[in-house]
Parts: C-alpha cells; sequence; structure tokens
C-alpha cells in the first residue's frame, strides 16, 4: 500500500536566498556586474528582488533587516514533486518544520532547518 511520503521526491535546486543590507547596490552587482537576469517578484511586504541563475535556479535577495534572523535569512530551497509527501516525511521522521503556507504568487513553502539550524526551504507549485 502507497503512503504519501512514498511519493517524496527532490526535484531540483530552486533557489539561494541571501540577506543584503542595500538591495538596489545587490541587484546592480549581480544584474550588471554578473550578468545575473532580473526576475518578477511577489511582493511579500518586504524589499527584495529575484534574479536568474541559469536556465531555471535563481538568487533571492532580502533586505528586511528589521525581522529576526532565522526566519527566511540565507536559506537555499529545493522543489519537490509533491509538497504534502514532503510535510508528510518530515512529520514521518520527527523534523521539526513550519508550513506548508502559500506564497503570493501561489507557490507552497514548508521551512525547516538541519542540525546547525541553516535554514532549508521545500516548495512545489510553483508558478510557470
Amino acid at each position: 500500500m502507497s503512503t504519501p511520503s512514498d511519493h517524496y521526491a527532490i526535484l531540483e535546486l530552486n533557489h539561494v536566498a541571501l540577506d543584503v543590507s542595500d538591495v538596489a547596490a545587490s541587484v546592480r552587482f549581480y544584474r550588471d556586474g554578473l550578468g545575473l537576469p532580473e526576475l518578477p517578484r511577489p511582493d511579500f511586504g518586504f524589499p527584495g528582488a529575484w534574479l536568474r541563475i541559469g536556465v531555471r535556479q535563481e538568487l533571492h535577495l532580502i533586505g528586511d533587516r528589521a525581522r529576526p534572523v532565522g526566519e527566511r535569512a540565507g536559506h537555499f530551497a529545493m522543489q519537490v514533486a509533491d509538497i504534502d509527501a514532503a510535510a508528510a516525511r518530515l512529520r514521518g521522521k520527527g523534523i521539526a518544520f513550519r508550513g506548508p503556507k502559500a506564497r503570493p504568487d501561489g507557490a507552497i513553502q514548508i521551512f525547516t532547518a538541519d542540525p546547525d539550524g541553516n535554514v532549508i526551504e521545500l516548495c512545489g507549485n510553483l508558478p510557470g
């Protein structure tokens, strides 16, 4: 018999997020200096920018210095085939997480952390 966790699969690295002190200066560096194209970004209610790395991966710059460290800080995100199966797997393994929760563009996110506190996002239902 198949369980939801049997359908858990990581598809690829989706994005890396970096905290930055000056979003505009960072965009100029990554866009104009390194040649990364800027992407549309949903309104999250805090400053930031998204840029394309290669064909499918993204760099997310986060400029909200008022939020607590660890909220969204310095994380990487992996796209999963089934966000519910991902949540079921984490639950079944006793791994604490937040979500699933929808972002403003409809993608669904789960946040967890490794034993050293490094934040990891699992995302599904990505637009486009």
